[in-house]
């Protein structure tokens, strides 16, 4: 009878994680509608989360942008028309994956800067001699005279 219990708790939590942030209220009549509003709402992302889409956060600026986006579908606009009303006025920031221009030239370059520097500071190190300090074994007459005084004998 366990196992049965484990089964489906196991389907409840998978189920329960893949379920989306859109709530009942916010689904378009139209199929085709709903379609291109769930494949806008997944390319914009969430102010709040700031790592999750808009249709997976549940916060309620998230809600509204998921309403704003079907109300801009509704009134006619094209994808891209929505997109571009959302992003004039959230900023690019609201776009998971923004586009290349000067602004967010910066935010596309740094990674491979990083790496570059990396591979030069490697390169550079493995370059470098090391120096070997010379020692002696033996102590001078002066630190065994030293070490006496140390030790007490």
């Amino acid at each position: 009878m366990t196992r049965w219990w484990t089964i489906a708790f196991v389907c409840v939590a998978l189920s329960s994680s893949m379920a989306r942030a859109v709530q009942p209220n916010e689904v378009l009549a139209d199929p085709a509608l709903e379609q291109r509003a769930r494949s806008i709402s997944a390319g914009l992302r969430c102010l709040v989360c700031q790592n999750q889409s808009i249709d997976d956060s549940d916060a309620p600026l998230a809600r509204d942008l998921r309403v704003l986006v079907r109300e801009r579908l509704k009134s006619g606009d094209s994808d891209a028309e929505a997109v571009k009303f959302i992003v004039a006025r959230y900023g690019e920031f609201v776009l998971l994956s923004p586009p290349f221009s000067f602004s967010t030239a910066l935010l596309w370059f740094t990674p491979a800067l990083l790496l570059l520097f990396g591979i030069y500071f490697i390169y550079r190190s493995s370059r470098i001699p090391m120096t070997t300090v010379k020692t002696s074994d033996a102590l001078s007459e002066d630190e065994q005279e030293q070490l006496k005084k140390i030790v007490g004998t």
